[in-house]
C-alpha cells in the first residue's frame, strides 16, 4: 500500500468522508470515542467529515456534521412488544429491529444499515467514501457496491459470545445468550462480502481471519490513538504505594476480573494487603461473589461515572495498572494508563501485548498465579516500577496517535478511489 502521508493526486479536494456507526455513546464503551476521535483526526488532515449514527449519538467537534438515524431505542422502552406503531410497518428497518428485539436477538446493526442505505439513496453522490465502525451488516455490502467503503474492525464479537455462553449458569441461560448473539454469524457473512478493512491491531486481524474468514490481505492494521491532552504523565503527583487500578466495564469472564481477584486472594494469603480500585460498577454477580468468598470486599472499591480527567488522575496516582482481559481487540484503558506514566501489567489476551510492547509486563491470560507474581515483583521494586512507568509513557506518546490512524485510513481511501477509476496507484 502507498505511503499514508502521500495523497493521490486524483483525490477529491476536500475528500468528503461519511463516518458511520450504529450507536456511538460518548461515555460508555469505545464506539463513541472512536467515532469522535476518527472524525476529529480526519478533519485535521483536511477531510470534510460527516457522521451518521444511531442513538446514543456521539459528541463531535465543531465542523463535523451529525446525521441522526434514529432507532426504535427498544432497550429504554418499558414494553418493547407494544412499541410498534402503524407508521413503523412501512419501514423495513423498524420491522427488523422490533422483530429481532422481541424474539431475544440483537438487530440494531442490520436495522441501522437499512436506515443508512435509505439515507444514502436519498442523497446520491454526497460522499466520496464511507468509513464504517464495525457495523458488519449485510446491507453494507450493497452500499459498498455504490460508494467506496472501508470498515474498521475492533474485535470479533464471536469471542465475547463464546465466553458469555461458557459463563452462563444454566442451560436456558446459554440458549438465550446464543440467541441474543445470533447477529455474530450475520457479521461474519457480511465481513466475507466486504473488501476493505482497517483493523486496530494485528491480533484482531488474525482473529477476524480465524473467526470470520476475512482474508488478512484485505486488512490494513493501524493502532488506535489516545487523547494526549487528557492522558499524560504529571511528575508532580506522587504515586500511591499499594494501589492497583483496573477497568472492568462489565462483569463478564472475558474481562478477566476474576483472574485479578484470584491473584489478590493469593497475595492476601501471603499477608500482602494490596488495595484495588476498579473503574466500573459492582453488581450482584460473579465478581461480587468472588470478592465475598475471598474476603476482599474491604480491599476493593468500585468507582463509576468518572470523567476522563478523573480517570487520568487515577492512572497518575496508582502504583500499577492491571488489565487481565482474556481478549482485547486493542485495549484503550491499558494504553491510556501507559500514557499517564503508570507501570502496566497486562495479559497476553489479544492485542494487549501489542499495546504494552517492550515497555509493560505481560502475563499469560487466565493465569492468576503468574499475575500475582508480577504484581508482587513490581510492588517490591520501586526503582523497577519507575523504569517501567517511564517506558510505558514513552511508548504511548509515540505509538498511539490519532493522526497516524487517520493517515492510514486516508491511504486506504486513496487506494479504493484510484482502483475505482481504473488507474494505477503512483
Amino acid at each position: 500500500m502507498k505511503d499514508a502521508l502521500a495523497p493521490s493526486p486524483r483525490r477529491p479536494s476536500p475528500l468528503r468522508v461519511l463516518v458511520t456507526s450504529y450507536r456511538s455513546h460518548p461515555h460508555v464503551g469505545g464506539q463513541g470515542v472512536y467515532v469522535r476521535e476518527l472524525a476529529r483526526a480526519l478533519m485535521g488532515e483536511g477531510c470534510q467529515v460527516s457522521v451518521a449514527s444511531g442513538a446514543p449519538y456521539p459528541e463531535l467537534d465543531e465542523g463535523v456534521t451529525l446525521e441522526k438515524l434514529p432507532s426504535l431505542d427498544l432497550f429504554s422502552t418499558s414494553n418493547a412488544f407494544m412499541a410498534l406503531r402503524f407508521r413503523h410497518l412501512t419501514s423495513r428497518a423498524d420491522r427488523h429491529e422490533w422483530a429481532a428485539h422481541n424474539t431475544g436477538a440483537f438487530g440494531e446493526m442490520t436495522a441501522f444499515a437499512l436506515r443508512l442505505e435509505a439515507f444514502l439513496a436519498a442523497h446520491p453522490g454526497r460522499y466520496d467514501v464511507i468509513h464504517d465502525n464495525q457495523t458488519l451488516a449485510l446491507p453494507m455490502a450493497r452500499i459498498a457496491r455504490r460508494t467506496p467503503l472501508i470498515t474498521t474492525l475492533h474485535h470479533p464479537i464471536a469471542i465475547d459470545r463464546d465466553f458469555a455462553v461458557a459463563g452462563a449458569a444454566t442451560r436456558m441461560g446459554r440458549i438465550l445468550t446464543r440467541r441474543w448473539h445470533s447477529f455474530v454469524e450475520v457479521q461474519a457473512r457480511a465481513a466475507r462480502r466486504l473488501e476493505h478493512f482497517l483493523c486496530v491491531s494485528e491480533a484482531s486481524r488474525q482473529a477476524y481471519h480465524a473467526r470470520c474468514g476475512v482474508d488478512p490481505a484485505k486488512v490494513c492494521v493501524a493502532h488506535n490513538g489516545i487523547d494526549h491532552a487528557v492522558y499524560y504523565p504529571d511528575p508532580s503527583i506522587a504515586r500511591d504505594e499499594d494501589r492497583l487500578v483496573a477497568l472492568a466495564s462489565a462483569d463478564v469472564p472475558i474481562k478477566g476480573l476474576d483472574v485479578l481477584i484470584d491473584a489478590l486472594h493469593a497475595l492476601k494469603s501471603r499477608d500482602r494487603q494490596i488495595r484495588l480500585t476498579v473503574i466500573g460498577q459492582l453488581r450482584e454477580g460473579q465478581a461480587k461473589r468472588a470478592l465475598e468468598r475471598a474476603g476482599l470486599m474491604a480491599q476493593v472499591e468500585f468507582v463509576s461515572g468518572l470523567t476522563r480527567e478523573a480517570i487520568a488522575e487515577l492512572y497518575r496516582r496508582c502504583t500499577i495498572f492491571v488489565s487481565a482481559s482474556r481478549f482485547e481487540g486493542f485495549g484503550f484503558p491499558a494504553a491510556e494508563a501507559m500514557a499517564c506514566g503508570a507501570p502496566v501489567i497486562v495479559s497476553d489476551g489479544g492485542a494487549l501485548p501489542e499495546v504494552a510492547g517492550k515497555a509493560g509486563i505481560v502475563t499469560p491470560a487466565g493465569d492468576s498465579a503468574a499475575l500475582a507474581e508480577a504484581i508482587a515483583g513490581l510492588m517490591d521494586d520501586p526503582e523497577r516500577r519507575a523504569r517501567v512507568g517511564k517506558a510505558c509513557a514513552q511508548r504511548a506518546r509515540t505509538a498511539f496517535r490519532w493522526e497516524d490512524h487517520a493517515r492510514a485510513a486516508i491511504a486506504l481511501y486513496d487506494e479504493i478511489l484510484a482502483a475505482r477509476e481504473g488507474a494505477p496507484l503512483s
